[in-house]
């Protein structure tokens, strides 16, 4: 019997239901959502290799749709207007995407393997070593290329950016990078030596070019955190990993420059 990853399904839930509060579906949106479904009833174990072939392709060229803001139908909200959360930060924005988190739900339900179970104190031992570790490597990057600096704050909107960051970008990304690539690759690559660290390397590296409109440094600092996330995956679970991605994404907002110095 196929048993759910309730813990996951419902913090998703509780982020789209905040999203739909703010923003809202047109019929457009069921045509992706009719071809997810039908992508997860291919994937099945019993199906033919093929037909599973086709429905992870379809699943990775709408995920690439989705996450891009192709696909007509969504209208997400913009909850935060363009400001500057330092005196000398780049403006930023925020929408609470009805798109995206749309993977997430393909993701923990047709895919249930990527949770990587791990027992709780594996996790939490994972999360505090793989978050240190990533954070001194990242920031102490990002400072020496002039992108951030010291900068404590906590703004009046800085709530909606937690739920926003959690429950729609990290569990997200997380579920895609960590559990779908890596953890995929990883079964591909097994019957080599070195084939998980490759699949680690690979995973950090695509979720490091996903940043590629942001710059060359914002590359290489993904890169570079995925590879921690990577980690946190691959001894922790996909719970480690949501830990050590949302820890670095907290102490950035709260602690530094956010999201970059002004050009």
């Amino acid at each position: 019997m196929l048993r759910l990853p309730w813990p996951y399904l419902t913090m998703l839930t509780a982020g789209y239901v905040l999203a739909l509060t703010y923003g809202q579906l047109s019929l457009q949106a069921s045509i992706p959502i009719t071809l997810l479904l039908l992508a997860g009833f291919a994937i099945q174990p019993q199906n033919h290799r093929y037909a599973r072939y086709l429905g992870h392709s379809l699943f990775v060229i709408l995920a690439l749709a989705l996450a891009l803001h192709y696909l007509p139908g969504f209208h997400n909200a913009q909850v935060i207007e363009p400001q500057r959360f330092s005196e000398n930060a780049a403006p930023v924005s925020m929408y609470l995407n009805l798109d995206k988190p749309l993977l997430g739900f393909w993701l923990l339900l047709a895919c249930p393997w990527i949770i990587a179970q791990r027992s709780f104190s594996q996790t939490l031992k994972t999360s505090a070593i793989t978050l240190t570790l990533t954070a001194l490597a990242t920031f102490a990057s990002a400072w020496l290329l002039g992108i951030i600096e010291w900068s404590p704050k906590w703004p009046d909107v800085a709530r909606l950016w937690l739920l926003n960051n959690l429950l729609l970008v990290t569990l997200v990304e997380e579920a895609l990078f960590r559990g779908y690539i890596q953890g995929g690759l990883s079964q591909r690559l097994k019957h080599l030596p070195y084939g998980e660290t490759l699949a680690l390397l690979l995973a950090a590296t695509l979720f490091g070019l996903a940043h590629w409109g942001a710059g060359w440094e914002w590359v290489l600092l993904a890169t570079l955190a995925g590879i921690g996330y990577g980690l946190a995956y691959r001894f922790g679970g996909l719970a480690a990993a949501i830990a050590t991605q949302f820890g670095l994404n907290l102490l950035h907002f709260g602690v530094f420059t956010y999201p970059m110095l002004a050009g």
